[in-house]
């Protein structure tokens, strides 16, 4: 199973005639493109549930909601779809967006709650030297550059020290880890394996994750 060099043409044909006269036009095109996406998806999903569980799957719409963009064009033009862990006791998603120039996947949690957020946040203050330990991983190192991306304050937030040896963790609003693939990339027989090991990588980033948001401060279940 590959991404056709077909669909990703229709992509870059899509943002350079983004406007509903075009897209009306070449409708046919579009659900080619959009069924080879559903079937990339599905084998993904394939992988992922021979080494972890998988809840559900959610293809992203293409059409825009421009009501609050200056950006009026009506359409994404990318593929992205989205997978959650199965019950409460995995935490976690993965993802996944098919862009031009512009295609990556990505794992961990976007914009946890704030409860959720302030318990990452302790446990990191406490103790950081299990995520230390899985950010140098040689795993996460290769794909994902050893580094979750900086989706962080400025300063420390309230309540914690702006001295901390782990406050460049304490200060993110985000844990994901990201990876970024080139258009060859994605057109490469071995795209979907290269996604699947590096789903594989994040999963001691989850396992991690989840024990601590499953748990209080003293190590004992909340579930």
């Amino acid at each position: 199973m590959t991404f056709h060099k077909n669909s990703l043409q229709y992509l870059k044909d899509l943002k350079a005639n983004n406007n509903r006269d075009w897209f009306a036009t070449t409708k046919p095109h579009f659900l080619t493109a959009q069924n080879n996406a559903k079937e990339m998806y599905a084998s993904i999903r394939e992988d992922l549930e021979k080494h972890d569980e998988i809840d559900h799957f959610k293809l992203y719409r293409i059409y825009r909601d421009v009501r609050f963009s200056k950006d009026k064009t009506p359409y994404q033009p990318h593929f992205a779809g989205a997978f959650s862990r199965l019950g409460t006791h995995l935490r976690g998603g993965y993802y996944l967006r098919i862009r031009p120039g512009e295609s990556f996947l990505a794992g961990g949690f976007w914009a946890p709650e704030k409860d959720d957020l302030y318990r990452i946040r302790k446990e990191f203050e406490i103790d950081d030297s299990e995520i230390r330990a899985i950010l140098s991983d040689a795993r996460f190192v290769k794909y994902f550059g050893g580094k979750l991306e900086p989706i962080e304050l400025k300063t420390a937030p309230r309540g914690f020290d702006k001295q901390h040896k782990a406050i460049d963790l304490i200060r993110k609003k985000g844990f994901v880890a990201v990876r970024n693939f080139t258009d060859d990339q994605v057109l490469a027989p071995n795209f979907l394996q290269e996604i699947d090991v590096s789903f594989k990588a994040l999963r001691p980033f989850f396992d991690l994750m989840s024990d601590i948001l499953t748990t209080d401060l003293n190590g004992e279940s909340i579930l």
